[in-house]
């Protein structure tokens, strides 16, 4: 199975990196990486230039102006050619070398058309130490009405889900996210599974 992993990134100098080399250390070998970059003006380019090679082919990205962060996280879903797809922000990063492998290992279930799981906000200046925890153990559909919906950066999906529901609605400006998520899971019942990331 193969893994499209996107992010979308406009002036990330400071972060990407971090975010690159967490790709790069996940031991699941099957992994499309994307970039879309919204025309950064910061050496963003620059870093995604050195990093092409390290990814051996499995790396595709773009530099253009778009129409902000949903624009450019559909543009990326529609560059994929993995089964499944997900988003990790540009400020982001894995913590384990086996996020993806677990994944993977979630979808060799046949009912399971989706995944989460938990994210923790750390420190910028000590990247180990947890400032806070969103969990996304205890979700379930009902809870949308509350405005509670799984870590957005964790979910998983198949990237045909994408054609058949629809992507990111970009007249949304912060909550394109929660829209389908709801879209997905509530509205159209896709099966999802909790797993610890």
């Amino acid at each position: 199975m193969k893994i499209s992993i996107i992010t979308v990134t406009y002036n990330s100098a400071l972060t990407l990196r971090d975010t690159m080399d967490s790709v790069l250390a996940q031991t699941y070998p099957n992994i499309e990486y994307i970039l879309v970059d919204g025309a950064s003006k910061d050496g963003t380019v620059d870093i995604i230039r050195e990093y092409e090679p390290r990814f051996e082919g499995r790396m595709r990205w773009v530099s253009e102006k778009d129409k902000g962060l949903y624009d450019a996280m559909n543009k990326g879903i529609r560059m994929a050619t993995g089964d499944v797809v997900g988003i990790i922000n540009s400020d982001d990063f894995y913590h384990r070398t086996d996020v993806i492998g677990r994944v993977a290992e979630a979808f060799s279930d046949v009912e399971v058309q989706a995944v989460y799981g938990d994210i923790r906000f750390v420190n910028p200046d000590n990247l180990d130490k947890t400032v806070r925890y969103y969990s996304s153990k205890n979700f379930s559909v009902k809870r949308f009405r509350y405005g509670f919906m799984p870590a957005h950066p964790t979910f998983f999906t198949y990237r045909r889900f994408f054609e058949e529901y629809g992507y990111y609605k970009t007249y949304f400006r912060s909550a394109a996210d929660y829209d389908l998520l709801k879209r997905f899971l509530a509205a159209n019942h896709l099966k999802s599974k909790y797993i610890n990331m």
